[in-house]
């Protein structure tokens, strides 16, 4: 059914964390949420699920708590993306067609939702960006920004998150007319343009940098990793990515958001592309490569850095891969194992949250460089398709999604 919802809790009153913009993989698209106290170690069964909503339509994309909504896309019917709202009781309070999905594979919903002062920036799987407004649902603008600027979408659809940066949202649009559109968020109106450098977009969302006070967009295609002066839309760098795809499958699947940390910068991708860590310049006009692993090619679920170590998976093939553990300064592999299958990874509290794409096992796990320190693990048993929504958390509560189903569940200390 529809919007069949299911209460099997009192999903307690939440207030957000202080935090001006609510997106994708949390503070700065890193994977990292700002929390209280969480449970460092789960019942056997997991955690209490405190709700479960159904109906929330088709998609991958991650759902976002802002305002005391929940915030979801999924396809509901036909091939039309839909962003929808829910109360904290699960109660669908509004839903708002926002474009054409893609249906060239997966036909799912794949972009989530930005959120800042009332508002949200989406974009569909044909790239239809959005400005809608939290409290009714209703578009305040609208582009087809693929369509109007000449944008290419790679193999599997547009998967952006759209970035907010001080009064514009970016949007990558590839192709051979430009890279980038930056807009005004209130009216929509195009404020720059970042000129084409060649190639599809990829499915990797933009970030926002800061260098010594200079803020630089750092967005993906299929075929460069480009450095943009957020201000002008100039760019500063790229780096041909393409050089390290060597073989057919993958080629151009650029899929994760870069991790940035003390000048430094990680680019991921599956299909046995290397990972690459880049140095910046102290003025962040120039980037010089500084080690490459063959072992982390992380495939669409992110990566995550804790305490000097990145932690995420490597591609086996598009139907496996195993966890890992990185060495941030040196690229040391410090260790590779097996946990189910490859999927998305989050952090929060210090510890780290593996949510595993095959058949839905979700793990907590203390990091560490020695081993996959397992603490808790239980398995995600509703819901079709595989698990490729990234998990978040809010306030002490787990969010995941598979498919038609929503989650949440309380992960807080003092539960």
């Amino acid at each position: 059914m529809r919007n069949l919802v299911v209460i099997l809790f009192l999903f307690c009153s939440v207030t957000i964390f202080a935090q001006e913009i609510v997106e994708f993989r949390g503070i700065a698209r890193s994977g990292f949420y700002p929390s209280e106290e969480l449970l460092k170690k789960w019942p056997d069964e997991g955690p209490k699920t405190i709700l479960k909503i159904e109906g929330i339509g088709k998609g991958f994309s991650q759902p976002i708590l802002a305002d005391s909504k929940i915030f979801v896309t999924g396809i509901k019917e036909d091939t039309i993306d839909i962003l929808s709202a829910y109360n904290l009781d699960g109660k669908l309070l509004w839903d708002i067609p926002y474009g054409r999905s893609w249906t060239g594979s997966y036909i799912d919903s794949r972009s989530t939702p930005t959120y800042q002062d009332g508002k949200l920036y989406v974009v569909s799987g044909t790239g239809q960006l959005n400005c809608i407004e939290g409290a009714t649902g209703e578009i305040t603008w609208y582009v087809d920004a693929v369509e109007k600027f000449g944008g290419s979408i790679h193999t599997h659809g547009d998967a952006e998150a759209p970035l907010i940066v001080n009064d514009l949202v970016v949007y990558t649009v590839g192709g051979e007319k430009y890279t980038m559109i930056a807009f005004n968020k209130t009216t929509g109106e195009v404020v720059w343009k970042a000129k084409s450098l060649g190639g599809n977009k990829s499915y990797a969302s933009p970030t926002l940098i800061e260098q010594n006070g200079r803020q630089i967009i750092i967005t993906q295609t299929a075929e460069n990793l480009i450095g943009i002066e957020a201000t002008t839309g100039d760019i500063l760098w790229n780096h041909n990515l393409m050089q390290y795809h060597l073989h057919e499958q993958g080629k151009g699947g650029n899929a994760n958001p870069p991790l940035f940390h003390n000048g430094e910068l990680l680019v991921t991708s599956g299909y046995e592309h290397p990972a690459l860590m880049f140095s910046l310049s102290p003025d962040g006009s120039s980037i010089l490569l500084k080690w490459r692993n063959d072992v982390l090619d992380t495939h669409h679920g992110g990566n995550v850095l804790v305490n000097g170590n990145i932690y995420g998976a490597s591609w086996t093939n598009n139907s496996n891969g195993k966890w890992l553990c990185v060495n941030w300064e040196t690229g040391k592999t410090n260790w590779e194992q097996e946990w189910g299958n490859k999927g998305s990874i989050i952090t929060a509290n210090d510890m780290l949250y593996l949510y595993e794409e095959k058949r839905g096992n979700i793990a907590l796990v203390e990091p560490s460089a020695d081993n996959l320190k397992i603490v808790s693990s239980f398995k995600f048993g509703e819901g079709v398709g595989p698990h490729w929504a990234h998990p978040a958390i809010y306030n002490g509560k787990l969010f995941v999604r598979h498919g038609e189903v929503l989650k949440i569940f309380d992960i807080s200390a003092d539960n």
